[in-house]
């Protein structure tokens, strides 16, 4: 009935290969004077999501989760990954030949002063680090006596024999209707702020920050519109792009030779040896040691910090702002479809996690506009639910069981916004256990919908509302309650996060998702996710400063069957039946009459 076009579900996952291919790294190695290798999970760009021709730690280690590092020794081996994946990582890795170490908890350079031994040399390739990651090699390596050394050329790709082709996705312009402000005048905004930087010329090495300033759009990254591409904008003068021509047809490469020269990608490192004397602006998060070498080795000063088109990206215009309005609506209205068809069909025992994210993903498709989904759809049932970032494959595909919960987080990437939904769903009857934690985890959502603060106010300020009812039962999740989210760009983006570590006030404009959850291994992951976005908020009598809300974007029922109404104080109730009356008057109009008749008992006042 469903078939999935924009996600695929083969099990990509090369553990059982690691043995041999580690000990082919470790030949290699040995035959380049090294006793060691560091392998990110990272491109030139530090991407989120890889071309296939980057995934050099999945081909090494089976590992395939979006973030994670893993150091190669000559005697012994380490995959390091965040709580997200402590599970996945343990079923897709060979434990013989790695260790597996918590990302944050027992993190790289630990690992490394227990094992590096004086007179070692570790190599790194500076395209897949940035400079900071760099330092912090080199600093563990020092201090145990070690030395880093950057290699010219990746010895993974000397090994790796059937690495596919690079991305040659076309550049396509982002129309000025959904963009609201044309790449000149980002332009001459980016300018503004180098000169308050007192910087020569920025290079954008982001390509999330190169699709935004130039209104250019890709396909060289899975479900993200991005093309792999560099730019540097100078405070005087013309920008220069740096992109695969093949990429550009001609009506294309004209409209951006408006404003801007374009250049083969090879040309940057020869542009960048013109910087002598002359301050560079080089992204912290996505500028690679390579880019900061090149430039002191021209004798240009580079400065690192934070690359000044991300706030102006995060903050969206009005324009920006109609444009995910009408795309939730959409995306609503393919929800409720699904979420009826899933309440119809589940509880026969047929439904499987496969078909469940095919069902979703044609539904989208019906609307005739969607693009790409925004990431690869986790479909948990039951145990599988509590890997939090589950990719279900034809291995690990099982049916939703009666009585379980089944977890579906899912986005959409349409040309006027970028959605991200999570639901949880009872399939039969759920226990009590089950509508304890789902009721928490409810409460801490609407603690974030619901909140008001003052202009300044970080993520990392507003996090522990989305946890109080979680600690006090002794729970807690371990990831952030929300990130940011692009207009038709990256689902995943910066600067500004809900998390212990969010420390960028939030402003009038960004989109933010609010997710939080709960986790039992074995047993079930809960989550309930909305989009949010930052507005201004009424201010009382005597106010001292300017508040800000959320406006919650995504519009979707939350399954009545796993509130303990209990549990809920009388303003989280009048919350949840009013965010169910929005739900249900601004979908009726979208669905046709099964749908309504299931909208309306899902929306029912508790």
């Amino acid at each position: 009935m469903f078939e999935a076009r924009f996600q695929t579900f083969d099990d990509s996952s090369d553990g059982a290969a690691s043995a041999a291919r580690v000990a082919a790294l470790r030949a290699e190695l040995q035959r380049r004077g090294l006793d060691g290798f560091v392998v990110p999970r990272a491109d030139r760009q530090q991407n989120e999501y890889l071309p296939a021709s980057e995934e050099r730690m999945a081909w090494l280690t089976g590992f395939t989760g979006s973030a994670g590092l893993a150091i190669v020794l000559a005697d012994r081996a380490a995959l390091f990954a965040d709580g997200r994946y402590t599970v996945q990582a343990a079923m897709q890795v060979d434990t013989q030949t790695f260790a597996i170490e918590h990302l944050v908890d027992s993190p790289p350079d630990r690992w490394l002063d227990k094992n590096l031994k004086p007179g070692m040399k570790l190599g790194f390739d500076p395209w897949l680090h940035t400079t900071e990651n760099a330092e912090k090699l080199r600093k563990t390596c020092t201090e145990a006596g070690a030395t880093l050394v950057a290699v010219d050329g990746n010895p993974i790709d000397a090994l790796w024999r059937d690495r596919p082709a690079p991305p040659s996705g076309p550049v396509v312009l982002h129309d000025i209707k959904f963009a609201g402000e044309s790449a000149a005048d980002k332009l001459k905004r980016i300018r503004v702020e180098l000169g308050k930087l007192r910087a020569d010329i920025a290079v954008v090495s982001d390509p999330q920050s190169v699709a935004w300033a130039f209104n250019i759009r890709g396909a060289d990254v899975p479900h993200t519109p991005l093309p792999l591409a560099f730019a540097t904008i100078p405070r005087e003068g013309r920008p220069a792009l740096y992109v695969d021509a093949a990429k550009l047809d001609n009506a294309v490469r004209h409209a951006l030779e408006e404003f801007t020269d374009v250049r083969a990608p090879d040309e940057l490192a020869r542009d960048l040896g013109a910087s002598k004397d002359k301050t560079v602006r080089l992204d912290t998060a996505s500028a690679a040691d390579a880019v900061t070498r090149l430039v002191t080795d021209a004798g240009g000063k580079p400065v690192r910090g934070a690359d000044p088109i991300t706030l102006m990206k995060a903050a969206k215009n009005h324009a920006e702002i109609a444009g995910t309005r009408a795309a939730h609506l959409r995306d609503g209205a393919a929800m409720v479809r699904f979420l009826a068809w899933l309440d119809a069909e589940a509880p026969s025992g047929k439904v499987t996690e496969i078909g469940a994210v095919e069902a979703l993903e044609s539904f989208r498709r019906d609307s005739g506009l969607l693009k790409d989904i925004s990431f690869p759809t986790i479909a948990g049932s039951g145990p599988n639910g509590a890997i939090v970032h589950y990719r279900v494959t034809r291995a690990t595909d099982r049916k939703l069981g009666l009585n379980e919960l089944f977890l579906i987080d899912s986005g959409a990437q349409y040309e006027d916004g970028t959605t991200d939904i999570t639901r949880t769903v009872a399939i039969g009857t759920p226990t009590g256990a089950m509508r304890d934690r789902f009721t928490r985890v409810l409460k801490g959502h609407i603690a974030i919908a619901c909140a008001v603060f003052p202009e300044g106010t970080s993520g990392a300020q507003l996090d522990s509302l989305a946890r109080i009812s979680l600690w006090q039962a002794g729970l807690d999740f371990d990831h952030g309650t929300g990130h940011g989210v692009g207009s038709y760009l990256s689902v995943h983006e910066g600067p500004a996060r809900i998390s212990k570590l969010g420390t960028v006030p939030l402003l009038r404009g960004m989109i933010l998702s609010n997710e939080p959850g709960y986790y039992k291994t074995g047993g079930y992951g809960i989550r309930i996710e909305n989009l949010v976005l930052v507005t201004s908020a009424p201010a009382p009598d005597g106010a001292e400063k300017p508040l800000l809300e959320f406006e919650t974007l995504t519009l979707a029922p939350i399954d009545r069957r796993l509130i303990d109404t209990r549990l809920l104080t009388a303003k989280e109730r009048v919350w949840t039946d009013a965010y169910h009356l929005r739900v249900r008057d601004a979908l009726s109009p979208l669905i046709d009459a099964p749908a309504q008749r299931w909208l309306d008992a899902a929306t029912r006042p508790l």
